[in-house]
């Protein structure tokens, strides 16, 4: 069994059915000790400053992992720089695999996409079904994780996005996986609630946010946003990397995945599920470099919440203007 790269959330059920082991890049290189000369390390392989810090992260996160020698790369969908990303990884030898997600959402083309992906990796539609049934069950307590979060308030932000971003892998063992979120669980359901908890002065009740855009590239954000007396119960994207969808047929499950598809979609899930969570607030997180800062204009306009936009650009702790932004954003909320 083989180790394949992915440089976002594809149709994992495929990598399973074939026999090989999915590793999310951008996961190995976020939780790394050594994140930041990741970044570095690209830099001085020639990758310009003004690149995003998550491509560069992924292209020296690749080159440090030998046992992977295959990746698949999803050039419509995530980010445009991929393409140049798959270039710099195929000059070192890497074997890349394409995968693009349709952006109309095209259910015959999304199959045909899928079908080449299959065949890429020499396996069948019968495996890779076989693969939903058992991910999905791995999935449902991810799902039930979510839940604990924002309607019984007994886990955390950060737990909540830990647990739902390592859905894009399952961490390459499903089963093992499943065995820790069951007992996270366990251990969950026996905590009082998160505002009996951490109780915070002057205050009625904990805020509640959402945030929303691709996972934080900021290492301590919702810690931070703990101290100051608010929880994230909604996280947009790490959610999705969850297929929190009720459908039998995997072709459909990968077009009701919003992230890749236009921002409309993603807004229409982030009003829906803002309402069912009580937000107080909306963190909206930009990348430094990525033409997703384009469409904050339309979420801003489209989403009836009050919206506060950050940017980071490499690994670290938040600086002390983003935390001034965030704790007068906080204010503003409690008034």
């Amino acid at each position: 069994m083989g180790k394949i790269g992915l440089t976002t959330t594809v149709p994992v059920e495929v990598i399973y059915a074939a026999g090989e082991t999915p590793v999310d890049l951008n996961n190995v290189f976020i939780t790394s000790s050594e994140s930041m000369k990741r970044v570095e390390e690209a830099e001085l392989a020639g990758y310009p400053r003004n690149v995003c810090g998550w491509i560069k992260g992924l292209y020296s996160t690749a080159l440090m992992n030998p046992e992977i020698r295959k990746i698949i790369a999803v050039t419509q969908g995530d980010c445009s720089n991929t393409h140049a990303l798959m270039e710099t990884w195929e000059v070192e030898g890497m074997e890349i695999i394409p995968f693009a997600f349709p952006y109309d959402r095209d259910k015959e083309l999304l199959e045909l996409k899928m079908d080449k992906l299959i065949r890429a990796l020499g396996t069948t539609w019968e495996e890779v079904k076989i693969q939903k049934k058992r991910l999905d069950k791995v999935r449902a307590l991810a799902w039930e994780i979510d839940r604990l979060t924002w309607e019984e308030d007994k886990v955390s932000g950060f737990e909540n996005h830990l647990y739902l971003v390592s859905c894009s892998d399952f961490n390459g063992n499903p089963e093992q996986y499943a065995s820790e979120m069951e007992e996270f669980i366990s251990k969950a359901k026996a905590r009082e609630s998160h505002t009996k908890r951490y109780p915070t002065r002057n205050q009625k009740r904990e805020i509640r946010l959402g945030y929303i855009g691709v996972p934080p590239i900021f290492t301590d954000l919702y810690d931070f946003l703990e101290e100051q007396g608010a929880r994230v119960v909604f996280n947009e994207v790490q959610r999705q990397f969850s297929m929190p969808f009720e459908t039998d047929n995997i072709v459909e499950q990968y077009r009701l995945y919003t992230y890749p598809y236009p921002v409309f979609g993603r807004i229409a899930d982030i009003n829906r599920e803002a309402e069912i969570r009580n937000l107080d607030g909306i963190i909206h997180y930009t990348q430094s470099f990525c033409y997703r800062q384009i469409e904050d204009l339309i979420v801003r306009k489209k989403v009836d919440y009050p919206i506060l936009t950050i940017e980071g650009e490499n690994p670290s702790l938040l600086d002390a203007r983003t935390k001034m932004r965030l704790e007068s954003f906080l204010h503003m909320l409690k008034d």
